[in-house]
């Protein structure tokens, strides 16, 4: 072998060796930027998947600011509705002064009113018909008593006359008619139509004449039904047909 033959050897060795070490550097930046990439990524992962909880969260957000707008609305409308409300009510109550003013009079004539028709009416129950007017009277001076409380009141009393229109009653009380008293009688009203009254002894039948304004006989011929019309009354028999005596019973003239 000769001297070149050698040098050209150890070149090639030299530049091998030099080659490994050159090699060696750029496996390792591979392995780095590898490794780099795969950080890089689960980075990007991260950010992605905090992106979507944040995207979330906002669309979660929107839609309550939404119910939230609506709920205020809402509650906006109850409250101006309350208010008009309020001003109502405070409009009615700088009212009510004048309004007790004209209501007042209002139902001292509608006592009055009652009176006269009590007075004018069939004289049927007329001591609880008169005292239920004189009660009405003395509470329109009664200043425990509010208009609402007064104004009830009278109107429940024409409520129970228009009743006595309508139903059918028997009590007993006294009377006296042409100078003569009779006690402890039977009484028969039906509606406003017909009033009567009997003695226990059946001797004594009597009818109220609206148009004398008097008390006048009734034939003893209405005595069974008089009789029915008071078991009637007292609900001891259901109702029936009967004659009601609406007029004293009248005898022609001869001609």
């Amino acid at each position: 072998m000769n001297f070149k033959t050698l040098s050209a050897g150890f070149l090639l060795i030299l530049a091998t060796s030099v080659h490994g070490q050159d090699v060696d550097p750029i496996l390792d930046n591979s392995r780095d930027a590898v490794v780099a990439t795969e950080r890089s990524q689960e980075r990007i992962d991260q950010l992605d998947e905090r992106t979507q909880n944040i995207l979330s969260d906002y669309r979660a957000a929107l839609k309550q600011l939404e119910q939230l707008n609506r709920y205020n609305a809402s509650q906006q409308r109850q409250v101006d509705a309350q208010r008009r409300e309020s001003e109502s009510l405070t409009n009615d109550i700088n009212n009510i002064a004048s309004l007790q003013r004209a209501i007042q009079p209002l139902m001292e004539d509608m006592v009055e009113g009652l009176d006269q028709l009590v007075e004018a009416d069939v004289p049927f129950l007329l001591e609880e018909r008169r005292a239920r007017v004189q009660r009405l009277r003395n509470l329109m001076d009664d200043p425990s008593r509010s208009p609402a409380q007064r104004y009830r009141l009278v109107v429940e009393a024409y409520q129970i006359e228009n009743e006595y229109g309508r139903t059918i009653e028997a009590y007993r009380g006294d009377i006296e008619v042409g100078g003569r008293r009779f006690e402890n009688v039977e009484f028969l009203r039906i509606g406003r139509a017909a009033l009567t009254f009997r003695t226990d002894d059946d001797q004594t039948l009597m009818r109220f004449d609206a148009d004398s304004g008097q008390w006048v006989d009734l034939d003893l011929g209405f005595l069974p039904d008089i009789k029915m019309g008071s078991r009637i009354a007292r609900e001891q028999i259901p109702p029936d047909l009967m004659f009601i005596p609406v007029r004293a019973p009248q005898t022609g003239s001869g001609g």
